[in-house]
């Protein structure tokens, strides 16, 4: 599928009217473009925001291709912005860059995946812990309510985007950017693979994750940093023992 088709599938998502088509290609004859009515900081952060969103929600899977030509037609820009936004998120870990090949969406193998968990063992526990002392009664209420949201939910794009929740919100108190910025890099350079895993379990095992999250939540509102850490730890390898017993699910890489 080509970036165009790809843009093509979720356009509603950016809020971004594509124009007239001439032989199957959008134009934007007549009416400012997002860059010149934004400026290229605006226009950066929605290309960037509508291609989050798509590879987030594995419309655009690992090794896919983005051509920026494509993207900044449909937006109706230059290719500035869209540079920019590629910028933005291989720094989120969201896209890389090949030289001579252009960006694409990371493909990662088994044993990458297995050490990236490995890392989120260790970081996601301590910015848990440095969390903890200053989440409020009020984020506390809104966890509660998105483990509820889980609970009751039977959808697997709405359950990864409530699981996100859940434990980004976990550790919203925790004030070193550096850590911040580091989870959220391996959350997202996992997602296709975490998308992976609770396919594979179905509804079935998801009774398993909301044992989890209870203790794990049960512990964060008695801010027992001991046990959350605990908790949290073996809620992440847990998943990462269970997707080393499935290698299909890395598929084959580049040569």
């Amino acid at each position: 599928m080509s970036a165009v088709e790809d843009v093509a599938v979720a356009s509603d998502v950016a809020g971004v009217s594509t124009g007239s088509t001439n032989e199957g290609r959008p134009t934007n004859e007549g009416r400012p473009t997002i860059e010149g009515t934004d400026g290229v900081g605006a226009a950066s952060a929605r290309v960037a925001a509508y291609l989050r969103d798509l590879i987030l929600h594995d419309v655009l899977g690992p090794g896919d291709r983005i051509r920026q030509e494509e993207i900044a037609e449909r937006f109706g820009t230059s290719r500035l912005p869209v540079r920019e936004a590629l910028r933005m998120l291989e720094a989120e870990g969201l896209t890389e860059h090949e030289a001579n090949k252009g960006a694409r969406v990371p493909r990662l193998t088994m044993h990458e995946v297995d050490v990236v968990y490995r890392m989120r063992e260790r970081l996601e526990p301590l910015a848990l812990s440095e969390s903890l002392p200053l989440l409020t009664d009020a984020d506390l209420a809104h966890l509660e309510d998105v483990q509820q949201q889980i609970e009751a939910n039977t959808d697997l794009d709405r359950f990864l985007d409530l699981d996100r929740e859940f434990h980004l919100g976990t550790y919203s108190g925790c004030r070193i950017d550096p850590l911040n910025a580091m989870v959220t890099r391996l959350w997202n350079s996992t997602q296709h693979y975490r998308r992976a895993f609770v396919a594979m379990g179905g509804q079935a095992r998801m009774w398993v994750v909301n044992a989890e999250h209870r203790l794990l939540l049960d512990a964060v509102v008695r801010r027992d940093t001991t046990d959350a850490e605990r908790f949290l730890e073996g809620h992440i390898r847990r998943t990462r023992t269970e997707l080393s017993h499935h290698p299909a699910v890395f598929g084959k890489t580049d040569g």
